[in-house]
């Protein structure tokens, strides 16, 4: 026999005593680590008793608890936020089971035999974010059991036999604001309110899951699920092999939902949005042009499931006043389609907004110019041709020419020598380039021969002492075969 030393004493007595068996000791058969409780397969047929108070996540999957009673939690687990209650056949849940652990937010139940969901069965998780209820056998929800529950995010009930969803917890909107995923695949819906899910909030509605249902073919709902496919969203585009449908007639084959455009019966069109087009480095502005009046709150859902509230964004992103967002700078993953969640007095509403951002970096500059800037380089093109015409041309002395003729000079003009009454020339200075230059054969006017240039006229006295025998090239000598003089 060893004997007991002073430390081991106090050990055992502290293990003993009611307040530290409730407060840190690790039940049979169950795992403790730190605040970690793992029962899971250990073939038990009712919550083990006591619970320590520190216990944060509890696992009891894969055991015999068929019912879960009120009292499975005498005292209450203040830190107690993740429950495992997965593969072990329960068939009841007491409305008053999670009195005791109101800090919950990870409830799992599914694989079970669970047949109903009872009014405020989940009243007291006001905390809780995530409930999975998958692959059981439940036919009927009550609308009051998921009452209070502000917080959940993610509803998980594929895989059981409901015949009916109350969708009206969702359209409401006021009792699960944040939920952003329902599942309600692999159950027995045959028709849903493809007008009401349209209805829904973005986030919602593009994480609905109703693949593997009896569905009835309906143009609404090819076109609500025609938006997610064309969206890439998972919900549609993962399951469009399983989103099938019945159509109406004797034929009970189903086909998929997706293939139902311009087929007949029914000979479905496809829903257009709103598209917008613009590029790289752009500021848009994007319209929110509800039909409510009076409306109690407006958000947008961008392309990347990130939520725009009223208290704005971003640098780049901004919800304005008047509803409208605006994107600055422009980016390529900017690009796709924009929800616009609008809370009316009756109903809600949500408007699309596709918006296309082209990346000239890859696809070469605009196709068209805009008119003012052709105009504008028109304009600066035009002056710089006045402007080389008059400072760039060639010298027109006659002297800088050669061997070509000299211009006819304007005094010489039938303007000068017969509508004028002054002089054209106030005795200037300057002489005639003719001596300079060479003489040339040529053929004039009517075919008469004409010579090189005409030669100076020796000056006279009189008032007439500066008229000049005129140019055979001038105006008067088309009217004559011989030269005139004035």
């Amino acid at each position: 026999r060893v004997p007991m030393g002073p430390l081991s004493l106090l050990l055992a007595l502290s293990l003993l005593s009611p307040r530290g068996s409730a407060g840190g000791s690790c039940p049979p058969r169950c795992v403790c680590a730190s605040n970690l409780l793992s029962c899971s397969q250990a073939n038990l047929n009712v919550v083990p008793a006591p619970l320590p108070r520190f216990t944060a996540v509890l696992d009891l999957s894969h055991n015999n608890v068929t019912r879960l009673r009120a009292d499975w939690a005498p005292a209450r687990l203040p830190h107690l936020h993740a429950l495992l209650l997965s593969h072990n056949s329960l068939a009841f849940v007491s409305t008053e089971a999670f009195t005791h652990v109101p800090r919950l937010r990870h409830l799992d139940l599914s694989s079970n035999r669970l047949r109903t969901l009872d009014e405020n069965l989940f009243s007291d998780l006001g905390e809780l974010e995530v409930l999975l209820l998958y692959n059981n056998e439940i036919s009927t929800v009550d609308r009051t059991a998921f009452e209070n529950l502000g917080r959940l995010r993610k509803l998980y009930l594929g895989q059981n036999r409901i015949a009916r969803f109350p969708l009206e917890l969702l359209r409401e909107g006021s009792r699960l604001p944040q939920l952003a995923l329902l599942d309600l695949s692999a159950n027995r819906l045959r028709a849903v309110p493809a007008g009401e899910l349209q209805a829904l909030p973005a986030w919602l509605r593009d994480r609905l899951y109703l693949h593997n249902n009896p569905l009835a073919c309906d143009c609404l709902l090819f076109q609500l699920l025609d938006r997610g496919h064309r969206r890439h969203l998972s919900a549609v585009v993962d399951f469009q092999d399983e989103l099938r449908c019945l159509q109406p007639g004797p034929s009970s084959t189903p086909i998929r939902i997706l293939d139902l455009a311009g087929k007949q019966p029914l000979n479905c069109s496809k829903a257009q949005e709103a598209v917008m087009e613009a590029h790289l480095g752009d500021s848009v502005t994007l319209g929110c042009d509800s039909r409510w009046q009076g409306v109690r709150s407006r958000h947008w859902v961008t392309p990347g499931g990130e939520r725009v509230l009223g208290d704005g964004g971003n640098g780049s992103v901004v919800l304005l006043a008047n509803g409208s967002l605006q994107l600055r700078a422009l980016r390529p993953e900017d690009a796709g389609t924009y929800a616009c969640w609008v809370a009316g007095p009756l109903l809600n509403e949500t408007l699309y907004v596709e918006l296309l951002v082209h990346n000239f970096t890859l696809h070469g500059p605009h196709d068209t110019l805009n008119t003012a800037y052709t105009t504008l380089v028109g304009c600066i093109l035009s002056v710089v041709l006045v402007l080389i015409y008059l400072y760039l041309t060639p010298c027109r002395c006659c002297c800088c020419r050669g061997t070509e003729k000299p211009p006819a000079p304007r005094d010489d003009s039938i303007n000068s020598s017969v509508l004028s009454t002054t002089p054209n020339h106030a005795g200037g200075t300057r002489e005639p380039c003719g001596s300079h230059m060479a003489s040339s054969a040529g053929t004039g006017q009517n075919g008469r021969f004409k010579g090189g240039g005409t030669p100076p006229v020796p000056a006279r006295q009189g008032p007439k002492a500066q008229r000049k025998v005129s140019d055979p090239d001038s105006v008067s000598s088309v009217f004559s075969d011989t030269p005139i003089v004035v």
